[in-house]
């Protein structure tokens, strides 16, 4: 048995894919499979699917259902039965991990505690040249005059790449609770399970597969621990999805009924 399960949300950009395994070919920590949630991604995308993940050297299944519309949650919970490890780490298709990632997601773990890390978005220029080969050598992870434009923004997002161990800076970037966001968090799979999962009636992105999750996950006693600069992902640069109102109404419907274990997950 593997000591991690990531769980990685595709569908289709293979060019995303290629360069989130490259992250992952590097990890420090080697014991893990991957599961890839794919919502229905089209031939091209599955049929040169088993040629890069070979090539990766990781062990790997394909989690695909057909595509009929954004059903997210519901290959995600397919993904958790097949988990063949007690620990999942959950990770977007356009994200890729340092080379710590899976280790300080294991050093950090515990039951009843859900980690729940952060990622750095990417300049769009530098999405696009980062090839594979250059995440394998590091290249992400070494700031340089690629971040130049981003480092200047107002509300920059580039300290979320610093990676460290210093227990000062630690104890500092960590103090307040932060919430989990479906990209970069981690948990035993005997918590999900408590809370049955994802719920599947969020047909739209945003929400159902963190903020959701969070909330039922406090109902059911666990607790959510950042692990800034330890769990540390690098966002390629994408358009950003809307927060449908849909959504909003459906989690709002969760708070009121205020039930960690939803019937619309895993078991129903």
């Amino acid at each position: 048995m593997p000591k991690a399960t990531v769980i990685i949300s595709v569908y289709n950009k293979l060019d995303f894919l290629a360069k989130v395994l490259a992250g992952f070919e590097r990890q420090t920590e080697r014991d893990f499979e991957i599961i890839l949630a794919d919502d229905g991604s089209g031939p091209a995308f599955t049929e040169a699917l088993p040629a890069l993940m070979n090539a990766a050297g990781i062990p790997w299944q394909h989690c695909w259902h057909e595509d009929a519309g954004f059903r997210k949650n519901k290959i995600l919970n397919e993904a958790i039965r097949r988990a063949g490890a007690d620990y999942l780490i959950f990770v977007d298709g356009d994200c890729i991990p340092h080379r710590a990632f899976v280790e300080e997601h294991l050093r950090h773990r515990a039951e009843g505690v859900a980690l729940a890390g952060r990622r750095l978005n990417l300049p769009a220029g530098l999405s696009e040249r980062l090839t594979p080969a250059a995440i394998r050598a590091g290249r992400a992870e070494r700031f340089h005059l690629d971040y130049l434009p981003a480092l200047l923004q107002k509300d920059s997002m580039i300290p979320k790449g610093w990676y460290t161990r210093n227990r000062w800076v630690l104890a500092w970037a960590n103090r307040k609770p932060k919430g989990i966001v479906g990209c970069n968090f981690s948990l035993h799979r005997a918590d999900m399970l408590r809370i049955n999962g994802f719920d599947e009636r969020y047909t739209q992105p945003t929400i159902g597969e963190d903020t959701d999750v969070e909330y039922r996950l406090g109902l059911a006693g666990v607790v959510v621990k950042p692990v800034l600069h330890l769990a540390v992902q690098y966002h390629l640069h994408h358009k950003l999805l809307p927060r449908p109102q849909a959504n909003l109404d459906l989690f709002a419907q969760v708070q009121q009924e205020a039930r960690a274990f939803t019937p619309y997950g895993i078991e129903q």
